[in-house]
């Protein structure tokens, strides 16, 4: 059963079309991927299913019901957004930006209590980054700020996170971290709709892939299935080549730098490596 559904959803900035009559369906614990070029329509969308923005015509629905009739802080118990970047003016303690999350379950005056920090430290552990609760935010990296973020998400008690872009500006290290914190939260039941400029992260994590292009749909479905060469090319009209290397992990690798042609693992290779055919 869908637990979110966009139903014939176009959107328009000042005449200007960006969505062109969106349909999907996101399924409970499914991880699902936003892949497309730069002003494809990604976060337009995002924006759309957070209820940030009304569509022009269309409908997006979580669990049934039409998002722009649910209360803001109803919403907010039910879905976190993670941004693609986020700084701070002050120095807030990373400990006092997680606890953020707990104001969609607070009154207007209130104090955080006993629960909301034992929430807040258990979370913490989780995802482990208890050492960081003393650290001013400002000075945290940019992997330990989107683990604060996804943290705080967490503490807000959603079962469901859109994220933007979260992996842009990670270095390799921590987008894999970011990469599988995702993955084991999403065995633990939790949703995941991301948006993102890496192929490779679809392939890796993702349960499906929805490909966007000029503000409509060109693909849609398992990652297996349509995140191929032909697609890709359709996609970011440049030629990439997926490989296939040890047991099910593929990668992307671009024709036009000239690394392969055909990659194959051979049995007398050391484990992840492959065999360049040029």
């Amino acid at each position: 059963m869908a637990i979110i559904e966009v139903r014939n959803v176009t959107f328009a900035y000042t005449h200007k079309p960006v969505l062109k009559d969106i349909n999907m369906e996101i399924r409970e614990g499914e991880v699902v991927t936003l892949l497309g070029p730069n002003g494809s329509g990604k976060s337009t969308l995002i924006k759309a299913i957070i209820g940030l923005i009304r569509p022009g015509r269309g409908t997006v629905r979580l669990a049934g019901r039409d998002i722009s009739s649910i209360p803001r802080k109803e919403l907010a118990r039910e879905i976190a957004y993670v941004p693609q970047a986020h700084k701070s003016t002050f120095p807030y303690r990373v400990m006092d930006i997680i606890l953020m999350g707990r104001m969609p379950h607070k009154t207007f005056f209130f104090r955080y209590s006993r629960k909301d920090i034992h929430i807040a430290r258990t979370v913490m552990e989780k995802l482990s980054i208890t050492h960081l609760a003393e650290r001013p935010y400002t000075q945290t990296s940019g992997g330990e700020r989107q683990l604060t973020l996804i943290a705080r998400a967490l503490v807000q008690g959603a079962h469901i996170f859109v994220m933007d872009e979260p992996a842009s500006g990670l270095d390799y290290g921590n987008q894999l971290k970011l990469l599988e914190r995702i993955n084991i939260l999403s065995r633990e039941g939790y949703t995941f709709i991301k948006s993102t400029h890496s192929p490779e992260h679809a392939l890796w994590i993702a349960h499906r892939a929805v490909m966007i292009r000029n503000g409509a749909i060109i693909a849609d479905g398992t990652c297996n299935e349509i995140v191929n060469s032909e697609t890709l090319l359709r996609l970011y009209n440049t030629r990439v080549d997926v490989v296939k290397l040890n047991g099910s992990l593929r990668v992307c690798v671009p024709r036009s730098i000239g690394i392969c042609r055909r990659s194959q693992v051979t049995d007398d290779m050391p484990k992840g490596s492959i065999n360049v055919d040029l």
